[in-house]
């Protein structure tokens, strides 16, 4: 007998005179890593073979953002709140959890049935093809990579459980069994090695396919704007420590979107379609076009609706693009304060992400912006380049799309965008918000004057007033930092005489237009985040 037949289950008495407990722990623990190095190549050669079709088409992409297409509010809100910008890498890591042990146990179950066993990875190809040809602008080819993927894999399971195949040992009379320890070795070795070169070529792909977009970007230069950004007037910035510039850098910038991978979009190629209710001039404009046109140059704050109250996703920055207003109008676009039909403004992004914003905002006369640039330089790839949205009042969700390729025209009642489908509301105007900064929750500062700052916004209505109380007693007026415009946050100090012992401290901001931010705390769905912001410390 050279073998256990491939498919026949082994009966319990006879697989207990192969070997004691140890060395069953071991045979089944080598099938356990026979399965992982086969999912291991599934990936790797998935990966390479994603880098010929498209980076959306590789299977942990593609099931990333299916998942996250299909998650609940809820559980979006948690993962942002818990993880923040690490939201993706805490998916793509959970999913790599869920494929290694799947992956092991499959292994496991192969050392008895080989066959049934290696083909069982085929689900995972499955489900991946599915995924990839589920996502926006997939087709058939998008399948490829998984199920190329899954292909090898079946094949590297088949090849390691087979050197895993117990036989007879005449050391031990016949009663126990031995495997081929040596061709497992070779063999597994051999495939993870294959996998990681495949995985590394992949990776290589990637990235040369990308380096068009990369150099397009390399060779923009911005025009000089023909109105520019008034500058920053003396004052705005208080250089307080503890409180965040004025300007946040690019690199600082908060990102929140659901792109698993970032699209990177050659500008020489890009296209920018504007259609539908109510165009009676459809355009098609390229990247070069936008830069003929007339820029202006902008100080505006974004805010995602994610953020809680005194969260982390709102930052300011200087943008240049041209103005949306003037484009739509171009097309013959009329808000429908003027009699157009239309009142949603529809933008598709490249990774399929849909945006929807009340026609007659952003043609109100505020600074609703195409940007091709942030902060004097153009616009990063994980904040949209080539060209984004930029809307002052509206949280992103229903602004500000980023990597932009389609305008189209229609209504409310007609189309419900990305977000709207799960629950959030169809118009999101930014909240009045304010948040202390310094000290910190739970810091220890020293008893006397100790300077309680932060910022406050009101997009589009500007910050009248900020306000700080000790331990629920009365309001203290803050001192303002020079208004900058009121499409920007505005920093703010309050010099509190500080006292030993452990204090309370909340803020609240009154604007432009005599609204001062309620205290009672609800949650960011559906349409953003309110209540005071609060600090506990310690005055030792």
């Amino acid at each position: 007998m050279t073998g256990v037949s491939e498919d026949r289950k082994v009966p319990e008495p006879e697989a207990r005179q192969r070997g004691g407990p140890s060395a069953r722990l071991l045979h089944r623990g080598l099938g356990a890593l026979s399965g992982l190095i086969a999912g291991f190549a599934a990936l790797a050669v998935a990966e390479l073979a994603a880098a010929a079709v498209r980076p959306e088409a590789g299977p942990l992409t593609a099931v990333g953002s299916a998942f996250i297409d299909r998650t609940p509010p809820w559980l979006k809100d948690f993962a942002v709140r818990n993880f923040g910008t690490a939201d993706k890498l805490v998916l793509q890591l959970g999913i790599l959890v869920v494929l290694a042990l799947f992956a092991m146990a499959v292994g496991v179950f192969a050392l008895r049935h080989r066959r049934a066993g290696s083909a069982a990875v085929l689900v995972f190809g499955a489900i991946g093809a599915v995924a990839a040809v589920g996502r926006p602008g997939g087709g058939p080819a998008d399948a490829v990579p998984s199920v190329v993927g899954a292909l090898v894999a079946c094949g590297v399971l088949y090849l390691l459980v087979g050197r895993l195949a117990l036989r007879p040992s005449r050391a031990a009379g016949g009663t126990g069994g031995t495997f081929d320890r040596r061709g497992f070795v070779i063999t597994a070795t051999a495939a993870a090695v294959a996998s990681a070169g495949a995985g590394a070529l992949g990776l290589r792909l990637g990235a040369s396919g990308s380096a068009g977009a990369v150099a397009s970007r390399k060779d923009v230069v911005l025009p000089p704007p023909a109105s520019p950004a008034r500058p920053v007037p003396a004052g705005a910035d208080l250089r307080i420590r503890g409180l965040g510039p004025f300007t946040t850098p690019n690199k600082d910038f908060y990102r929140v979107d659901t792109a698993l991978v970032v699209p990177r979009v050659d500008a020489r190629s890009w296209r920018l379609r504007i259609h539908g209710k109510g165009v009676t001039r459809p355009l098609t404009i390229g990247f070069d076009d936008l830069l003929r046109r007339e820029l202006i140059e902008r100080d505006i704050t974004l805010t995602c609706v994610s953020n809680e109250v005194g969260g982390p996703y709102v930052g300011n920055a200087r943008w240049i693009g041209v103005r949306l207003a003037d484009l739509l109008r171009e097309a013959g676009v009329r808000p429908p304060s003027k009699g157009g039909p239309a009142d949603q403004l529809v933008a598709r992004s490249v990774d399929g992400m849909t945006i929807g914003s009340p026609v007659e905002t952003v043609m109100d006369g505020r600074d609703a912006l195409l940007a091709v640039g942030m902060n004097g330089e153009p616009l990063p790839f994980d904040h949209g380049f080539p060209v984004r949205m930029v809307v002052p009042g509206l949280y992103g969700y229903v602004s500000a799309c980023k990597w932009l390729q389609d305008l189209e025209l229609t209504t409310f009642d007609a189309y419900d965008a990305y977000w709207v489908k799960r629950s959030w509301s169809q118009r999101a105007p930014i909240k009045t918000e304010s948040r202390i900064d310094t000290p910190r929750a739970f810091a220890s500062p020293k008893p006397g004057k100790v300077p309680v700052a932060g910022v406050a916004w009101a997009q589009h209505r500007g910050i009248a007033r900020v306000e700080v109380r000790v331990d629920g007693g009365p309001w203290h007026p803050a001192r303002l930092a020079a208004q900058d415009t009121r499409d920007t946050w505005r920093q703010w100090v309050w010099e509190w005489p500080a006292t030993t012992g452990s204090h309370t401290l909340e803020v609240r901001a009154t604007d432009q237009n005599g609204y001062t931010q309620t205290g009672k705390r609800v949650g960011t769905v559906p349409d953003g985040a309110t209540g005071w912001h609060s600090v506990v410390v310690s005055v030792t």
